[in-house]
């Protein structure tokens, strides 16, 4: 028996758009999940069929069609939003998994198209649906989609934005509680 892959291994075949379609909250944790075999290898949509195969041959598995339950492989996407129609919310900062979105509350926003993975993540959180995907190709001014290895960076920063974040307001309300004892 040969030697089991690392879960960096693995996840360096994964295309890195944080999407979660996959079932899991970005594509470490379902490398993870692969290499305890606790998961079949064809459910990153994203990734697609030629992803499924380099995972199949790295692991030594059979190779599966993609899981439908997962979505549809399909043109790599992009997030576009509506500007006419954008309030301004921020709804859609949070959920971007590698800050693909710029602007600020009650100001239009953007979608920075060198930087953004199609991973649908903005579209639910949008109160007035001005957000659509649209395939990367159709757009003239759009680039390559970013590198995967990008991509990992990018939400490795974000994850640790919000963290700080988190624990920035954690104290303030530690603080805050500790006034009133």
């Amino acid at each position: 028996m040969g030697r089991m892959p690392s879960v960096a291994e693995i996840d360096a075949l994964l295309p890195q758009t944080q999407c979660s379609r996959c079932g899991y909250s970005g594509c470490l944790p379902y490398a993870e999940a692969l290499a305890a075999d606790a998961v079949p290898l064809n459910q990153c949509p994203p990734g697609g069929a030629a992803t499924i195969a380099d995972l199949a041959a790295l692991l030594n598995r059979a190779p599966l069609p993609l899981n439908p339950a997962n979505g549809v492989e399909g043109p790599q996407l992009v997030a576009q939003i509506d500007e006419e129609a954008c309030i301004g919310c921020a709804k859609c900062l949070p959920p971007c998994p590698v800050d693909a979105i710029v602007g600020a509350h009650k100001f239009m926003h953007t979608v920075v198209l060198e930087l953004c993975t199609g991973c649908e993540l903005c579209i639910a959180p949008c109160p007035v649906d001005c957000i659509t995907l649209v395939p990367r190709a159709s757009l003239a001014q759009a680039e390559a989609a970013p590198a995967a290895a990008d991509n990992r960076r990018r939400f490795a920063a974000h994850e640790r934005r919000l963290a700080a974040r988190a624990a920035g307001r954690a104290a303030l309300v530690h603080e805050r509680k500790r006034a009133f004892d």
